[in-house]
């Protein structure tokens, strides 16, 4: 018998596991879950320096939109990775899925790291860059429907907006190692050239290494209770196609598309969208532009467990809300003030505002999905949904902030966040406050 199984429960058991078993299987698959964010994050932390190995023509500003496109072509795999590794998890276990996902992380992120530049093998380079992106893509589209489901029902009842709240916590500290990562190569190791010529390719190595301590992490999880209980009668849910059980929960799932598509388009431009825009619009350096981002996050990943724990405390609904409403009203004013600003410290305070005011989605958005579906279709209900929201809306931003800017219409911009924060403050004001409606058996 493995430690592991000496450690947690096995198939057939249902009694609940400790509360030190809970602990040490949240850790590990927070733990995880940051080796995922920081291999996909990676990416757009470095595209200002490996944009022209791969494209070599046309001005900054080109290269910066044909590197976030295919940032965005990666997202059009979560999908496709929220239904596969949705039903995996929901037939075969959420550690099971997590572990595949994070070797695909691995592969994708290896990949990066070995390919040739467009001068070595020309136009074959982008498109090694491309699969690469899409297999990392398909690992993160399941990565965050298994994630939030097991941290939800791995979670006590009363604390569970605080346990949850860790998948964004780790997304986040993914985003920041990956910055940290980039400010030491940056300000101690290399020079702007050696990081332009080889210097971008470190950072992949790392992502794959790291990936493969995190599998080893993953394989001492236990499996949650949750998914452990329905075992005994999940025969019939084998049997069903996973469309007819969305089709069963349409109602849900197009809740999760809705709340979700303001919130990861926030989200995704005021973290990986600010540091181009502060050296793109407002004409800071890359290296103070990756000092004020580094910060912002540092923070920002501080206040997620905090506003997750005052959602145990005042509900769900009333915290999604402060988020549409406040979104609603400020990003036109701070983007447009932002783009003037001449000192650092004005645009920490301007993104750290914005930041404040989307730790509303972030720090409470996996949990309130999860307590939106039955156990049977969890992780799938969660993944699927929010993988199509985010290709849509998340993975675009980049792409579409860089088109509004090249066609010399920035602010139009400004006004298409605004608009799908409106979407989804609709959603909020007719949502049942999960907290008291929640389908996770405690």
């Amino acid at each position: 018998m493995s430690g592991r199984e000496e450690e947690c429960p096995g198939i057939d058991a249902v009694q609940p596991l400790s509360s030190m078993q809970r602990l040490k299987s949240i850790v590990g698959g927070s733990i995880g879950n940051l080796v995922e964010y920081y291999d996909w994050y990676v990416y757009t932390s470095f595209s200002l320096y490996f944009a022209k190995a791969f494209f070599p023509q046309g001005d900054a500003v080109s290269q910066a939109l044909n590197a976030a496109a295919i940032f965005a072509v990666g997202f059009l795999m979560r999908p496709i990775g929220g239904w596969y590794f949705g039903r995996y998890a929901d037939r075969h276990g959420r550690r099971a899925a997590l572990m595949r996902s994070i070797v695909l992380m691995c592969a994708g992120s290896l990949l990066i790291a070995l390919c040739p530049t467009y001068g070595t093998i020309g136009i074959a380079a982008p498109v090694l860059l491309v699969f690469a992106r899409l297999m990392q893509g398909l690992s993160l589209g399941g990565e965050y429907g298994s994630s939030a489901t097991y941290l939800s029902e791995m979670a006590s009842g009363k604390r569970r907006g605080f346990w949850s709240s860790f998948l964004y916590v780790t997304l986040i500290a993914g985003q920041l190692l990956a910055l940290g990562v980039l400010i030491v190569l940056q300000q101690w190791v290399f020079t702007e050239a050696q990081l332009k010529a080889w210097g971008w390719r470190i950072p992949f190595a790392i992502g794959a290494v790291v990936a493969v301590v995190a599998l080893f992490l993953r394989r001492n999880m236990c499996e949650t209770a949750a998914f452990v209980s329905n075992q005994a009668k999940a025969a019939p849910v084998r049997r069903q196609s996973s469309l007819g059980l969305l089709v069963k929960h349409w109602r849900p799932a197009l809740i999760v598309v809705g709340l979700t598509m303001g919130g990861t388009l926030a989200f995704y431009t005021y973290t990986t969208y600010m540091s181009k825009f502060l050296v793109l619009s407002v004409g800071l350096s890359k290296e103070t532009a990756t000092l004020i981002n580094a910060a912002t996050l540092l923070v920002y990943m501080v206040l997620q467990p905090l506003v997750g724990g005052l959602s145990d405390v005042i509900g769900r609904r009333p915290i999604l809300i402060s988020f549409g409403v406040l979104g609603v009203l400020l990003t036109v004013p701070v983007l447009s003030t932002l783009r003037g600003v001449t000192s650092p410290y004005e645009a920490f305070a301007l993104i750290m505002l914005m930041l404040v005011v989307v730790s509303g989605y972030t720090s409470i958005n996996a949990v309130v999905k999860a307590e939106l579906f039955p156990v049977e279709i969890r992780a799938l209900g969660v993944g699927l949904p929010y993988a199509l929201a985010v290709a849509i809306f998340g993975g675009s931003a980049e792409t579409v902030a860089l088109w509004f800017k090249q066609s010399g219409h920035e602010s139009g911009f400004y006004w298409y966040v605004t608009a799908c924060i409106g979407c989804s403050l609709l959603v909020y004001l007719f949502l049942p406050d999960t907290k008291k409606t929640s389908l996770i058996e405690d």
